[in-house]
């Protein structure tokens, strides 16, 4: 129990230390630096913050880390000794396997942490990726029509007439004269999450589908075909999409 009570002690503690160091961060910051410049939105900065605990996160695993590993190291010897005393007699079988089960969680642990550490690498990298995307996207508004724009995260056509949601019956009929089903619409003109993100969604719908999809291939192809603009994403946007999906109508300009 002692040991167990121990590590319990040392995540609490981590978990402590992880939140201090996310609340005292942008305090830091701005001691050192300058006063962020007024054209910074607010997304950039929760990404910046995000970012900064997020390492700060794995800066604490790496120190539990190098415990569990001690740990193991300690545990190993002990099975070693255990076992030549179980071979001579002198302990029993059920403190031998007691002594392998402890190894067993230790190396868990380890293996635990590093998976954490490597989480930690991702979502700093998927920030860093979304970050670009939507940097991508923001110069692009401006796009000449019927101009196509492509990029790992998402395509965008600027179509050529003007859009509104009473038209939208038209993608209805379409998709389910086509693929014999309702069109999945996810979010019909301004949404909860849209609201949150303080976009303006009013004229848009967003569509459930993958734009990989066969069906949300079909569907580009015919929003193309008769010039109704559209967003489609291949994956979450931090602050601007929550996931695949197709975007129908102009981009949400941010209120």
């Amino acid at each position: 129990m002692g040991n167990r009570g121990n590590d319990r002690l040392r995540v609490w503690l981590c978990l402590v230390l992880i939140v201090c160091c996310a609340s005292a961060a942008p305090a830091q910051r701005k001691t050192k630096k300058k006063e962020t410049p007024a054209a910074q939105s607010e997304l950039e900065k929760l990404r910046a913050e995000f970012i900064d605990a997020t390492r700060d996160y794995k800066s604490s695993l790496e120190k539990l880390l190098i415990i569990y590993e001690r740990n193991v190291t300690d545990a190993g010897q002990k099975v070693s000794v255990s076992k030549k005393l179980f071979a001579e007699g002198l302990v029993s079988k059920s403190q031998l396997d007691e002594n392998e089960r402890n190894l067993l969680t230790q190396r868990n642990k380890v293996l635990e942490t590093r998976k954490q550490m490597e989480s930690a690498d991702t979502q700093i990298a998927d920030v860093l990726v979304e970050a670009k995307a939507d940097a991508e996207l923001a110069k692009n508004l401006g796009a000449a029509k019927n101009g196509l724009l492509r990029s790992s995260s998402f395509i965008r056509f600027t179509g050529s007439a003007g859009w509104g949601l009473n038209e939208a019956w038209k993608v209805q009929r379409y998709f389910s004269d086509t693929f014999h089903r309702q069109l999945p619409i996810a979010v019909f003109g301004q949404g909860v999450i849209h609201e949150k993100w303080r976009l303006d969604h009013r004229n848009a719908m967003d569509i459930s589908l993958h734009p990989d999809s066969a069906e949300g291939q079909a569907l580009l192809v015919f929003l193309q075909k008769n010039g109704i603009p559209f967003l489609a994403f291949r994956a979450a946007i931090l602050g601007t999409a929550t996931g695949p999906h197709i975007h129908i109508g102009r981009p949400s300009h941010r209120y």
